[in-house]
């Protein structure tokens, strides 16, 4: 088995709209690359696909979980949270809440975080990033990343 991996929200809407258009883009590809690789979710990241119009049925969202463990808050988390939210609010970089949640999950898990939103997660130390390149033609290959 490869590695284990964190899928973030926007990675799985990316995914989703690849599907009903029925032509695979980049997250079809990142999940191509990566089909030995274990993926998780973050409770947080269940709680936003509950909330999204396109999963608005329990059935429908039980059934999109499948193929993910949930990786569930704990007390490790939690401290992780906390450690994460007082260090970017002194230095003036605080980031969703969500956000900080899914970050504190991979920091505790010790799990790489896929996402397109790279800028925004770097913000979080230590936190290892899988991108994967939008749409655009412009846009340059899937990269790792790990913040500072």
């Amino acid at each position: 088995m490869g590695r284990s991996l964190i899928l973030e929200t926007t990675y799985l809407i990316d995914l989703e709209r690849e599907a009903r258009r029925e032509e695979p883009g980049p997250a079809h590809s990142l999940l191509t690359r990566e089909e030995s690789s274990a993926l998780y979710l973050t409770f947080t990241v269940a709680g936003e696909l509950a909330a999204g119009t396109s999963l608005g049925e329990r059935a429908r969202w039980e059934r999109s979980l499948r193929p993910f463990e949930v990786l569930q808050s704990s007390a490790d988390v939690s401290w992780r949270y906390g450690e994460l939210y007082r260090h970017l609010s002194r230095n003036g970089m605080l980031i969703g809440t969500n956000d900080l949640w899914i970050a504190a999950t991979a920091l505790d898990h010790d799990m790489p975080l896929v996402t397109n939103k790279t800028a925004h997660f770097a913000r979080i130390p230590q936190l290892q990033l899988v991108e994967y390149p939008d749409d655009s033609p412009a846009a340059a290959g899937p990269g790792v990343a790990s913040c500072p």
